[in-house]
């Protein structure tokens, strides 16, 4: 009863938290003539990038942390200028939408822990055993399967209480993609998307619920993009990558999870880099995409949103290494501006513009 109690409460404030978190626009966004929504594995970047801005040009970004399934569902609605996805989508899929895609910035999702005594970076995790936990098959903490891959920690007997997302999630599309490539089983009972059934565990809202709900139960273990771990002071755990080494969620590792991709402006820029080949990989690193219409759809703001995401591309790197992301190569910048001109259309002009230009 005590712990259902608990739970109940813990819901309640994870509720409350969530809506002011998803609900607050950034400064100055009553006014704004762009609006986005979707992912909120990029929101810790995305408000950093919009308040610098404002500050710059005294243009403000209206972003919403809604999810990124939902950013995709209002992209495709009209409600907005533009989505933000963790989970690309596929060519035909964009042009049965009429919407444009490219790759904003890379993060990194990251298995996080609610142990006493257990700091950030101690506890070695491989695919195999996320996928066992996450499919209820083991359940205690003092599992000599973890113990064995954790040589000199002593792990409590203390029930593992799982904790996934509730909503539709390019977080989760990207952690379940992963778990199916590292575990056949996973791939043939669960599957990935950017939502699932679950076979254990409760669910949270959001990054920010995710966090939240893990800081408030002991033996809690889930998933979350790296600045939000940080943020918490969640201790995340290394991860055995497809080399066979166990690395550290950093902007390194997970640059050296994209170091392998091959973007191809002809597919949209579709790329899914989890489990990605290299000793130094982080195992499930994550790229933001951002959705917009090819031809405006009455909501206005696609020469504005696309000043912003110029800017962003190439004078906002400081912040994202700020809050643990990683910047675009300079390479990959100039393929998106050249995909930009040749997909987005105004009239007869491209509905491209420098930062400042009229």
């Amino acid at each position: 009863m005590v712990r259902a109690r608990l739970f109940g409460i813990v819901r309640s404030c994870l509720a409350t938290a969530c809506a002011a978190f998803l609900l607050a626009p950034a400064t100055g966004a009553r006014a704004a003539e762009v609006t986005g929504a979707g992912s909120t594995f990029v929101y810790p970047v995305m408000a950093k990038w919009a308040a610098t801005y404002y500050t710059k040009t005294g243009k403000a970004i209206n972003y919403q942390a809604i999810g990124s399934g939902s950013g995709i569902q209002q992209v495709k609605s009209g409600m907005v200028t533009f989505g933000a996805t963790d989970m690309p989508l596929r060519p035909e899929e964009l042009q049965a939408a009429g919407l444009a895609q490219f790759p904003l910035v890379v993060g990194g999702v990251v298995p996080v822990v609610n142990l006493d005594g257990i700091g950030a970076g101690q506890v070695r995790l491989t695919g195999a055993l996320l996928a066992g936990i996450f499919q209820g098959k083991i359940v205690n903490w003092n599992d000599p399967t973890i113990a064995q891959v954790n040589p000199g920690i002593a792990f409590p007997d203390q029930k593992i209480v799982v904790v996934h997302r509730s909503d539709r999630s390019g977080t989760t599309f990207n952690w379940t993609d992963y778990l199916s490539k590292v575990s056949n089983d996973w791939k043939s009972s669960v599957g990935s998307g950017t939502t699932v059934k679950w076979p254990a565990g409760v669910g949270a809202n959001g990054n920010e619920g995710v966090s939240l709900y893990i800081r408030s139960v002991k033996g809690a273990i889930g998933y979350v993009e790296l600045s939000y771990a940080l943020q918490r002071k969640l201790p995340y755990t290394a991860l055995q990558n497809q080399a066979g080494a166990y690395v550290q969620p950093t902007r390194d590792t997970f640059s050296a999870a994209v170091a392998s991709a091959s973007w191809m402006p002809q597919q949209d820029f579709y790329q899914v880099v989890t489990n990605a080949p290299g000793a130094n990989a982080w195992p499930i690193a994550g790229v933001v995409f951002v959705l917009m219409p090819r031809a405006p759809n009455g909501n206005g703001g696609t020469k504005d949103a696309l000043a912003f995401f110029r800017w962003a591309l190439r004078e906002g790197q400081a912040d994202a290494a700020i809050e643990h992301y990683v910047a675009l190569p300079p390479t990959l910048i100039d393929q998106v501006e050249a995909y930009w001109g040749q997909s987005f259309k105004q009239g007869t002009s491209p509905a491209v513009r420098s930062v400042g230009e009229p």
